[in-house]
């Protein structure tokens, strides 16, 4: 069975300017995926600020999505913590709210060997029966979730799938090749998602997916649907956002894109701050490239 599949959107957890959640724009931003084609939401993962919310606001934020899309496309909840013992708690809090699935990012700072990310892993599987989907993101969490590790884990019956943000497509190759077949592969790098998906992975989970829900579900779609030509030509006018979108900290400028096309406040928690003045134009040129730019 396919587990989860398209354009995933890592989905912002909108601030007021003092830094509180702002639920009444958090529900305009979900009526926006629910109209533009995202075929899943994955709230308060790492770029929805998963790491400056306390732990009763990481529940709230994920019981409102889960209420508030209440069964029409799935809900992912990122339930990762750098505590194995937390992370079961989060994830059995997004099973007990009726969440689709839960995403772990894995375990940052404290740098496990592969030994303990496999460990790591399999309790939280074990203690909560829900589809669980690995997250790789080296480049944040300072330690590498190997292809070798991934296939021990694919076994786990309810670990059903994989994030990997290292942009490194023969990433795919060797855990395709390793894991066991009905294993999910998503990919978290915008920059090489189409070819990501070409090559046989399910989907994305995309940053970029919050200001161009329709421009990228047409894209992967297209991809699933092997024609390559149209997702490039879909993808092209994108390519400018997937970068310029990582030039300071994820979420700090698709918060400020998104608050330039008027669809929520500058809020943002420290230690993260709101987008450089310098980086303005940069961001503005690449929402114009991809027509997403409205003026007010």
């Amino acid at each position: 069975m396919s587990y989860f599949r398209g354009s995933m959107v890592a989905i912002v957890t909108p601030m007021t300017v003092d830094g509180a959640v702002d639920y009444a724009a958090l529900n305009h931003l979900l009526d926006l995926h629910l109209h533009n084609g995202t075929d899943a939401i994955v709230t308060v993962g790492t770029t929805g600020e998963s790491a400056t919310l306390n732990y009763d606001e990481h529940c709230a934020v994920m019981k409102h999505c889960i209420d508030y899309i209440a069964g029409r496309i799935p809900v992912i909840a990122g339930t990762g913590s750098n505590s194995t013992r937390e992370a079961i708690e989060l994830t059995q809090s997004a099973k007990d709210m009726g969440a689709d699935g839960a995403l772990l990012v894995t375990p940052y700072y404290n740098k496990p060997t592969q030994e303990g990310l496999y460990l790591h892993y399999k309790a939280v599987a074990e203690a909560v029966d829900i589809p669980v989907i690995l997250y790789n993101v080296p480049g944040r969490t300072a330690v590498d979730l190997l292809p070798e590790t991934v296939a021990r884990l694919s076994q786990i019956k309810n670990i059903v799938g994989i994030k990997d943000a290292t942009g490194k497509l023969e990433r795919l190759a060797q855990m395709r090749e390793l894991c066991v077949s009905d294993f999910e592969f998503y990919t978290g790098d915008d920059a090489t998602a189409i070819d990501f998906i070409l090559q046989g992975g399910q989907g994305g989970i995309s940053v970029t997916a919050n200001i161009a829900p329709a421009q990228l579900s047409k894209a992967y779609h297209a991809a699933l649907d092997g024609d390559a030509e149209l997702a490039h030509a879909l993808d092209a006018p994108l390519q400018d956002l997937h970068r310029d979108l990582f030039i300071e900290a994820n979420p700090i400028p698709v918060k400020w894109a998104l608050y330039r096309m008027g669809l929520i406040e500058q809020g943002i928690r420290l230690p993260l701050t709101v987008l450089s003045p310098q980086h303005h134009a940069t961001l503005e040129a690449a929402l114009n490239k991809a027509n997403l730019l409205v003026s007010h």
